[in-house]
């Protein structure tokens, strides 16, 4: 099992960087078309991939040590239960490991690198945060440090020379499991010098919600300049530029491991992964560039699987996210996932194109905001509270953009619904169907009978554990709802949704 993760990707434009990765693994097996994270941020999401949780159940809930980002407390209660641990303990996996693991991994309150998570048979962990050059690996709990020599420090290739020597030196008496989290296309964007060229007419997408005012959304999309200066509009397409470049050296990496892993004749029975830890955004709603908001630009990822059984040239529609991937491996391992606390669900059913599969229709988007005390030291007039103010000042985070979503998906029904945990108690609803690109928030306008049903599916899923998350959604028809519970059971957020909406 190779499984591929890349950071921060342009979800809507993946095929054009990476023609390679498109023919041997898209080609060659299923494409899900809606593949979504829970939250859109690197370490909660490579928290959720690991664990198979939602943020909630596993407590990663930023990029900090605050936030449980690697720290002491989720060494001890979540890593030794991570899919790659029970593989390897479990199942007899020879297990590897290379690139970006947690953003605060190595970190000296948290163990540095030589902490080893439980489960790896062979590490090759970054320090901390993405870098392409001039970064500390540790290579089995042993720190070693690079420089910025093209020919033998450039991560992304450094990854691959790693994982190719795996594959040459394995035991091949047992299975083996790889994972390989390439920084790229994480900033700070630097292409290999090969690459530096590449793409000179590309620009960021300017679909119809690029560089408008988000008129009915909550104050921290309200607060983005409208429209753009022309500073902004530069930034943003020379970072979008820039991380299609850097993708060019993934797609490299990708097509020298399928090739050896043909060369080996392993190919044939191997499960091949390729998605992401988020999506990004690029002056949609005016905001520059970054991730952590709710709507599809940043939550909807690739995902990509060839494999034994797998048709080739298949396009998948059922709703799926990365609490699935832990799952799915462990049960084409073999492994009864009745006896782990995972939230998602397996699907091996679907990459076997078993008929008459029951599929969930919505899962949980949430995030709590990271933000300090302190003042911007780059726009010093905004005030405490706020972070990742560029540029042009407009701010693309505070410690309260904190909020919880129910994504729905069913025969009838596209939409998304979303609370806010903030002074406003902010709403925004979506009907994608109508609305793709999510510019008119209906929350005021939509019937009053599903702002209620998803109100309580929303409180339902940020209390799920387990079994509890896969129950059926407010359009399945097991479905039942008694909106007398909403105000018998949970209290402060159910009625203060009341007091604005009922």
């Amino acid at each position: 099992i190779l499984a591929f993760l890349a950071d921060t990707f342009l979800v809507l434009s993946f095929q054009t960087p990476l023609k390679k990765t498109n023919t041997l693994i898209a080609q060659m097996g299923i494409t899900f078309v809606n593949a979504y994270v829970p939250s859109a941020l690197c370490c909660p999401s490579r928290a959720s991939i690991l664990t198979g949780k939602y943020p909630h159940n596993h407590h990663v809930v930023n990029n900090t040590l605050e936030g449980n980002c690697s720290s002491k407390l989720w060494q001890k209660i979540q890593e030794p239960y991570t899919f790659p641990a029970l593989l390897k303990a479990m199942c007899g996996y020879q297990t590897f490991f290379a690139g970006k693991y947690l953003n605060e991994y190595g970190a000296e309150d948290a163990g540095g690198v030589g902490h080893v998570p439980p489960g790896w048979s062979f590490w090759y962990a970054l320090e901390k945060n993405s870098k392409y050059y001039n970064y500390t690996l540790s290579v089995n709990g042993k720190a070693r440090r690079h420089g910025e020599n093209y020919s033998v420090d450039y991560l992304t290739d450094v990854l691959a020379n790693m994982s190719l020597d795996f594959l040459e030196y394995k035991s091949n008496f047992e299975p083996f499991f790889m994972m390989i989290a390439t920084p790229a296309p994480h900033s700070p964007w630097t292409p290999a010098p090969q690459y530096t060229k590449s793409f000179q007419n590309v620009s960021a997408p300017r679909n119809s919600n690029f560089n408008i005012h988000g008129k009915n959304k909550h104050w921290l999309i309200r607060q983005a300049k409208t429209p753009m200066s022309n500073s902004s509009i530069q930034f943003l397409d020379d970072a979008y530029r820039k991380r299609w470049q850097t993708l060019l050296s993934v797609d490299d990496l990708i097509e020298k491991l399928v090739k050896k892993l043909e060369v080996n004749g392993e190919l044939d029975n191997t499960y091949i992964f390729y998605t992401s830890d988020n999506g990004f955004h690029t002056g949609q709603f005016s905001l520059p560039i970054d991730k952590r908001q709710l709507y599809e630009f940043d939550i909807k990822v690739p995902l990509l699987v060839r494999g034994p059984g797998i048709k080739p040239n298949q396009t998948n529609k059922m709703l799926v996210a990365n609490i699935d991937l832990g799952p799915t491996i462990l049960d084409i391992a073999g492994y009864d996932l009745n006896k782990t606390q995972m939230d998602g669900m397996s699907l091996l059913p679907l990459l076997r194109g078993d008929k008459n599969v029951t599929w969930r229709s919505d899962f949980l988007v949430e995030y709590q905001g990271e933000g300090y005390n302190g003042s911007d030291p780059t726009c010093p007039g905004l005030g405490p509270g706020v972070t990742h103010c560029f540029p042009d000042c407009v701010c693309e985070d505070s410690y309260n953009n904190t909020y919880a979503c129910v994504r729905t998906l069913s025969a009838a029904w596209d939409l998304q619904y979303c609370e806010f945990d903030d002074r406003e108690v902010f709403v925004e609803v979506y009907n994608l169907t109508a609305d793709p690109h999510q510019i008119n928030n209906i929350a005021k306008t939509i019937d009053q009978e599903i702002l209620e049903k998803m109100n309580y599916r929303l409180m339902m899923l940020q209390s799920c554990s387990g079994a509890t998350c896969r129950t059926p959604g407010v359009f399945d028809p097991g479905y039942r709802f008694d909106p007398r519970l909403m105000f018998s059971n949970h209290g402060l957020r159910a009625r203060r949704f009341s007091a604005q909406f009922l």
